[in-house]
């Protein structure tokens, strides 16, 4: 029986390799994590990769969209993306500025965020699904499954995964009645009977459907 090579799951790098022959430099992939939780904060990942490598998807092997990804394999790839990377960075919004601004605004911000932090100067800048239209100063690209089809997208929604994962960790041993460590904030059924019981926290947001209707008396 001949060999069967397996497709490689790895992300592409067309994108970066088009913005590299162009003449940008640092190209940054940015993407998001936690836009539909009910609890914590959105977070964004940023991540520069070198474009004088020719073996990045040797070397970032099976990085991908996080959410393909055991919880595992995104701690081991995120450690290899840190020692690839020209600059990375992580950048989060907290439920407080999500209810004050709006979900979308406030992703905006933890991307920013994200971006400020990086020890470089991005000069281009490729988006997963969102638009950026008051982005200025730094020309994009935003495309729809960006952390299949980018290499450095796929890598920053790992870090960011990673990071948000362990702050959700953290915020479950400092508020154990909603089990944020099992669901790291989503409506799951078990977050819902938690808030029935417990009532929102203050990490919850107090602006989305389930929280608000339980806040206002309605069935959650």
């Amino acid at each position: 029986m001949p060999n069967v090579k397996r497709a490689s799951v790895t992300a592409g790098l067309q994108n970066e390799a088009g913005c590299w022959i162009n003449g940008y430099r640092y190209v940054v992939g940015i993407d998001e994590v936690g836009r539909g939780t009910l609890a914590g904060p959105v977070t964004a990942g940023a991540v520069c990769l070198p474009h004088d490598r020719d073996d990045l998807q040797t070397v970032l092997e099976g990085v991908r969209d996080s959410k393909q990804m055991t919880p595992r394999q995104r701690e081991r790839l995120a450690e290899s993306i840190k020692q690839t990377a020209i600059s990375w960075a992580v950048g989060s919004a907290t439920s407080l500025e999500i209810d004050k601004y709006g979900i979308v605004p406030a992703t905006l911000l933890a991307m920013n965020r994200a971006m400020q932090a990086l020890h470089i100067q991005p000069d281009f800048l490729l988006l997963d699904s969102i638009r950026w239209d008051d982005l200025a100063h730094v020309p994009y690209r935003s495309m729809v499954r960006g952390d299949s089809l980018s290499l450095s997208i796929a890598a920053a929604s790992i870090l960011a995964k990673v990071s948000r994962d362990d702050y959700m960790r953290q915020l479950d041993a400092a508020i154990p009645h909603y089990a944020f460590s099992h669901h790291k904030g989503y409506g799951t059924a078990r977050h819902l009977a938690a808030l029935r019981e417990h009532g929102p926290s203050k990490e919850h947001r107090r602006t989305f459907a389930p929280v608000r209707d339980l806040m206002f008396g309605e069935t959650v």
